[in-house]
């Protein structure tokens, strides 16, 4: 299985300290962001990685030379020119999964150990198009589902918005993880260009097609956004990743 690291955002969260590196090298206790997903994945298998890149770039290229890619086989989609947010990057790396297997599309600003074995045979036996790795906690997003765990819409607490792509008597609302598997079929079914949401693709998709919410039961979840991360150098020390329990 190969996978895709969304790492070109511009970190906005996390300033000042995006000032000046990339959200992808934030530390947080000890090892950099792009370190710990490379090793999540790594840990399951994967060995062929692409990493989308914008903001300051250079350096996550220079990160990756340093630590010889982690014995990885890493593939860079540069969007130097243009930041295409979460849609557009996985287009712009279509080209990478042409071997025509399920991959992986792991945010590289969550700390997590989610068991991606599991996941995977979970999309396998489901038939699923795309499989989102979701949990019950407290967000301003939320992706919808019906009771066989379909996707059937979304909403935004914050601006409140909501969207209902099929209807369902019962609907649970669930937060991602930041964690999906995908069918490389879903290319073909792409027809937005340039700058697009994974999640405004989902909910276009999610009337037609199988996208299902996984249950995201690992014991360790945390947003680097909303936490104090460290840069290389820094003399304070973040608190390691604390147990959590998923029902919380």
């Amino acid at each position: 299985m190969k996978a895709l690291i969304l790492a070109a955002g511009l970190g906005t969260r996390l300033r000042p300290l995006t000032n000046s590196i990339p959200k992808a090298l934030v530390y947080f206790d000890g090892k950099p962001l792009l370190q710990y997903a490379l090793e999540h994945v790594k840990r399951y298998g994967v060995n062929e990685v692409i990493i989308n890149v914008h903001h300051f770039a250079g350096q996550i290229l220079e990160f990756l030379r340093r630590n010889n890619n982690f014995s990885l086989d890493i593939a860079v989609s540069d969007e130097s020119d243009e930041l295409l947010e979460t849609g557009g990057g996985l287009l712009k790396a279509a080209w990478f999964f042409n071997d025509g297997e399920p991959f992986i599309v792991r945010n590289v600003d969550i700390i997590s150990d989610l068991d991606l074995s599991e996941m995977a045979l979970y999309h396998s036996e489901a038939g699923a198009l795309a499989t989102l790795a979701v949990r019950k906690r407290e967000s301003s997003r939320y992706f919808l589902f019906d009771d066989k765990s379909n996707l059937c819409g979304w909403e935004n607490l914050k601006i409140g918005e909501k969207r209902i792509s099929r209807e369902s008597d019962v609907v649970t609302s669930l937060a991602f993880s930041g964690i999906q598997i995908l069918q490389p079929d879903i290319f073909s079914l792409i027809t937005e260009t340039g700058k697009f949401s994974l999640t405004d693709l989902y909910i276009r998709l999610s009337a037609g097609h199988v996208i299902k919410g996984y249950p995201d039961r690992g014991l360790i979840w945390k947003d680097i956004g909303k936490l104090k991360p460290q840069i290389p150098g820094s003399k304070t020390q973040n608190p390691r990743p604390k147990t959590q329990d998923p029902n919380s």
